[in-house]
């Protein structure tokens, strides 16, 4: 993954939206993890990977994008001293990893349609102090899952 600049990670956090969250700090809270991208298989199946660094109490990166929705392999390592885990989305489901202290878990989800999914580490107060990252899902909606009404202004 790229080293993202403090200025290009701003501007693509406001492109996405994640710094409108109804004016609070959570937007921009997420932010300092950086940010990745999923690289895609010639299957259409997405791998990524994110860590908990030492001492830093964030995923890093703590945005991933996907250029479209479907299903992603996703590596979680826990490099702290402290013991986390890993409240992930997924379609039909939830899924739960548990991170011991030095220990890595991977996940496979399904994220089929456009749209920001959060996920955190619900133990102790780890959300609290900042443990939380999104998965940016691109694209559209599919065509079926439309709902019928007339054309929408578009930004």
């Amino acid at each position: 993954m790229a080293t993202t600049s403090a200025g290009e990670l701003s501007a693509l956090v406001s492109e996405l939206g994640l710094d409108k969250q109804n004016g609070a700090s959570l937007g921009r809270l997420v932010a300092h993890g950086g940010l990745g991208h999923a690289e895609e298989d010639a299957d259409g199946r997405m791998h990524a990977r994110v860590r908990i660094p030492v001492d830093e109490l964030i995923w890093d990166p703590s945005i991933l994008v996907l250029p479209h929705g479907g299903d992603l392999e996703l590596e979680l390592v826990n490099d702290d001293q402290n013991t986390h885990c890993a409240l992930l989305p997924s379609n039909g489901d939830r899924q739960f990893i548990w991170l011991p202290v030095q220990s890595r878990g991977t996940a496979s989800l399904n994220l089929d349609g456009p749209g920001y999914y959060w996920y955190t580490s619900p133990i102790g107060n780890d959300e609290g102090r900042g443990l939380v990252g999104v998965i940016a899902v691109l694209g559209d909606v599919p065509e079926h899952a439309r709902l019928d009404r007339p054309a929408q202004p578009r930004p």
